[in-house]
C-alpha cells in the first residue's frame, strides 16, 4: 500500500470507528459486532504500524473506550482505566510472548475469562462501599454509585478492611436474565437489546435506580486497581485476596509459564464458552508479577503485559425449513424461523425469532434458503444473512387473518408489526391472564399459568371478566386444586377486587403502559369515567407521555369492547374508584413539586413503600443527589448520598421525621 493509498484509508477507518465507538459506548446501541469492529481497528493499527506518520492523538487507536456522558456526575480516575490490546491469531499471541521476555526471559501468565460487559470502578474506604464509576474515555467516567448499589454480588462492606480499595471489574447479564428480558421485550414489543452487554451497559446508565435494580445485573471483578493497608506482588495474589474480601472473580483463572500453553488454555476456554451462564468474547493473559509489569510500562492506551484473544462470533450453515407466526399478548404477529439443527456456541439451535415484515425482507429470506446463524452474544439464535436460494425456495406469505383466532390482521400506519385487533383472540388470551393476574397489576395469590391453563382449557374462562365469575366448586373440581385451595384463591380473587385503579390499568396490557405510566394516568384523570372521554392531546401532557403512549391509551379506551369489559367489572365488584388522594389536584398534594433522595436502611420502612408514599403525594423519587434534590431521606448506612447532600447543603430527614411531614407536620 502506498503512502497515499494508506492516509485516504486511514481517514476512512477513523471516521468508521469514531461513529461506531459513539453508538457502542455513549448510545449503548452498537451497529456491528464487537468482533466486526476489533478488526477494523486492528487494520488501521496495521496502517499507522507502517506510516506512523499518520498517527494523530485522536486516533482511535490512541483512545480508551467512551466519554463520560451528561447524565451523571464525573469521577476523575486516579488509576486510568486502561483498553486491553487484542489478538486474533496465535500467531499475534506468540508476539506477544516475544516482547514480554524482551523485558522478562521467563515470565509467569495468568489466564483468565473476558467478560463482555461494562467495566466499572468501585471504591471501598474501611471496608465500605463509597463510590463506584463507570470508565468512561479512561481518565474521566460517570458516577454510578447508586445503581451499582442494587447489584446484589457487588459486596457493600468487605470482609476482609483495608483503609481504602479500588478496584475494577465488569457490569455483566448473566444469559438467563437475558433471555428474561428478550422475552419481556418481545413481549411488549420494545426495542430488543442486541446483546447482554449492551443490555447491562443501558441498565447501569439508568437515571432512576429502581430500573436498574429490576435488571439483574452481576459484577465480575478482575483487578486491584489500588490498595493501601497490605501488599500485593502478583496478578493471582491479588485475584484470591479479591475472592476472600468478598468479591465475585472470574471462575477459573490458571498461571502458565510458556505460550503454548496459554494457548492451549485459550482454546479449552472457548470450547466451553456456550456452557457459561454468561457471555465472554475472549480471553485475557495478563503478567503475573507487578514488578515486571512496572518494567514492561504501557502505550497511550494499552498495558504492555497484557492482552485480549478475541474470539471470533461462530457462525453456521443452515436450512430453513419453515416459517411459523405466533401471536403475542398485544395482538403482534411474530415469525419464527424452523431450521435444520445445528451446534451453535455450545447449543443445538432449531429456531430463531424473525422479527417483522422488514426484517424479513431486508435479507430476502425466503423457505429453503441456506442461511448463516449465529448467537447474539452468545445466547440468542439470529439469522445473519442468507447465504444461498434453494431450486425450491418460495417466497414467505404473511396470513391475511389471524391463526389463532381467524380475524382478519391490520398492520397500523407507522408501525412494523402486523396484528390482530381481537381482544378475545385465544393466542393473546393466554397472555392477557397471566399479566392480569400478576403480582404487579391484580395480585391473583394461587392463580399461575398451570392453574389459568386449566381454567382455559375446561372452558371457565375465556376472558378477563370469568375470573371474578368462579366459584369454589368450579375450582375444586380441577386437577391438584382440592377444597382448601379453591377456597383460599377465591378468597384472592376477591382481595384483588380492592385493587388500586391503577393495578388495574396496569394489568389490562395497554401498549407501552407500565406501572408507572398507568399510575401517572389514573393521578390525572381522577376517574375511570375521565378516560373514556379524554383526547389524546389531553393525555400527552402528562409528564413522561410521548405521542406513541398518547395514542395507545386514547385508542385502548375508543374501543366499545373496552366500554363493555369495563362495565361488566364493575358489576362484578371491581374496584373502579380513583387512587387514593388523587381526588386533590396535583398542587394540592403534600410533596408536589418536591423530589426525594432515598439512601441506606429505613429503621421501618422499605424503599419502595417510603417511595411509594412520595409519590402518591405527588412528589418525585430520584436515584442521585442534585442541586434540584429538595430532601434526602437518609437511614443507617447512608453512603456517598448523605455526603453529597451536606456539600450541596439539601435537607437531610430520617424515617421519623419523614413520616411526621406524611401527617402534615412540615416543620421537619
Amino acid at each position: 500500500m502506498i503512502f497515499d493509498e494508506a492516509e485516504k484509508r486511514s481517514e476512512e477507518l477513523a471516521e468508521l470507528l469514531n461513529y461506531h465507538n459513539n453508538r457502542y459506548y455513549n448510545l449503548d446501541d452498537p451497529e456491528i459486532s464487537d468482533y466486526e469492529y476489533d478488526k477494523l481497528l486492528k487494520e488501521l493499527e496495521t496502517i499507522e504500524e507502517a506510516f506512523p506518520q499518520l498517527v494523530k492523538n485522536d486516533s482511535p487507536t490512541q483512545l480508551i473506550g467512551g466519554k463520560a456522558g451528561g447524565k451523571f456526575s464525573p469521577v476523575s480516575h486516579a488509576v486510568v482505566m486502561e483498553s486491553l490490546h487484542d489478538s486474533f491469531s496465535h500467531e499475534d499471541l506468540y508476539a506477544f510472548d516475544n516482547r514480554v521476555k524482551a523485558v522478562e526471559p521467563s515470565p509467569l501468565y495468568v489466564v483468565e475469562p473476558k467478560f463482555d460487559g461494562l467495566s466499572v470502578s468501585c471504591e471501598y474506604e474501611n471496608g465500605f462501599f463509597v463510590r463506584g464509576s463507570t470508565r468512561g474515555d479512561g481518565l474521566v467516567g460517570e458516577d454510578v454509585t447508586e445503581n451499582l448499589e442494587t447489584i446484589k454480588s457487588l459486596p457493600k462492606r468487605l470482609k476482609n478492611t483495608v483503609p481504602y480499595l479500588e478496584v475494577r471489574g465488569e457490569v455483566y447479564m448473566s444469559s438467563e436474565s437475558f433471555i428474561k428480558l428478550i422475552e419481556y421485550q418481545t413481549e411488549n414489543e420494545e426495542k430488543l437489546s442486541k446483546n447482554p452487554r449492551n443490555a447491562a451497559a443501558g441498565a447501569l446508565r439508568q437515571k432512576d435506580s429502581r430500573v436498574t435494580a429490576q435488571r439483574d445485573l452481576d459484577i465480575v471483578v478482575f483487578n486491584v486497581q489500588q490498595v493501601e493497608g497490605t501488599e500485593l506482588k502478583g496478578h493471582k495474589e491479588s485475584l484470591d485476596f479479591l475472592k476472600e474480601a468478598g468479591f465475585q472473580i472470574p471462575p477459573f483463572y490458571n498461571t502458565f509459564s510458556n505460550m503454548a500453553d496459554v494457548i492451549e488454555e485459550i482454546e479449552r476456554i472457548n470450547s466451553v464458552r456456550g456452557t457459561l451462564p454468561f457471555a465472554i468474547d475472549g480471553a485475557v493473559i495478563k503478567v503475573d508479577s507487578f514488578e515486571v509489569r512496572e518494567a514492561l510500562g504501557r502505550t497511550s492506551k494499552f498495558p504492555k503485559w497484557a492482552e485480549a484473544y478475541k474470539y471470533p462470533p461462530e457462525e453456521k450453515e443452515t436450512r430453513l425449513i419453515d416459517i411459523q407466526v405466533n401471536v403475542g399478548r398485544t395482538g403482534a404477529l411474530t415469525p419464527t424461523g424452523i431450521f435444520e439443527p445445528v451446534l451453535i456456541s455450545g447449543t443445538t439451535v432449531s429456531r430463531a425469532v424473525l422479527h417483522n415484515e422488514e426484517f424479513i425482507k431486508e435479507k430476502n429470506i425466503c423457505i429453503g434458503d441456506t442461511v448463516i446463524l449465529r448467537k447474539a452474544g452468545d445466547i440468542i439464535p439470529e439469522v445473519v444473512c442468507v447465504k444461498s436460494h434453494g431450486g425450491d425456495a418460495e417466497e414467505f406469505i404473511w396470513p391475511e387473518y389471524c391463526p389463532s383466532c381467524g380475524c382478519k390482521v391490520v398492520k397500523p400506519e407507522g408501525e412494523a408489526s402486523i396484528r390482530c385487533t381481537n381482544t378475545e383472540c385465544p393466542a393473546q388470551l393466554m397472555r392477557h391472564l397471566i399479566h392480569f393476574v400478576s403480582r404487579d397489576a391484580m395480585d391473583i395469590d394461587g392463580m399461575g399459568p398451570a392453574v389459568l391453563e386449566q381454567l382455559t382449557k375446561n372452558g371457565l374462562v375465556k376472558s378477563l371478566v370469568d375470573i371474578y365469575r368462579l366459584n369454589e366448586e368450579e375450582l375444586a373440581g380441577l386437577e391438584r386444586m382440592g377444597d382448601k385451595s379453591a377456597k383460599n384463591l377465591i378468597k384472592a380473587i376477591e382481595d384483588s377486587k380492592s385493587r388500586e385503579i391503577h393495578r388495574l390499568i396496569f394489568a389490562l396490557g395497554i401498549r407501552h403502559i407500565g406501572k408507572r405510566a398507568a399510575q401517572l394516568l389514573c393521578e390525572h384523570f381522577l376517574s375511570v369515567e375521565a378516560l373514556f372521554s379524554s383526547s389524546k392531546e389531553e393525555i400527552s401532557v402528562i409528564d413522561g407521555f410521548g405521542e406513541a403512549m398518547a395514542a395507545s391509551v386514547r385508542e385502548y379506551f375508543s374501543h366499545p369492547q373496552t366500554e363493555a369489559l369495563f362495565s361488566k367489572l364493575k358489576d362484578l365488584g371491581v374496584k373502579m374508584e380513583p387512587l387514593k388522594g388523587s381526588e386533590k389536584t396535583k398542587s394540592e398534594k403534600l410533596f408536589y413539586g418536591k423530589t426525594f433522595v432515598l439512601t441506606g436502611t429505613l429503621p421501618t420502612l422499605k424503599r419502595s413503600e417510603a417511595a411509594k408514599i412520595i409519590e402518591d403525594n405527588g412528589g418525585k423519587t430520584s436515584g442521585s443527589v442534585s442541586k434540584k434534590t429538595d430532601y434526602v431521606l437518609a437511614g443507617e448506612d447512608a453512603g456517598s448520598k448523605l455526603t453529597k447532600a451536606g456539600t450541596l447543603g439539601i435537607k437531610v430527614i430520617s424515617e421519623k421525621e419523614f413520616l411526621k411531614m406524611t401527617e402534615g407536620e412540615t416543620g421537619a
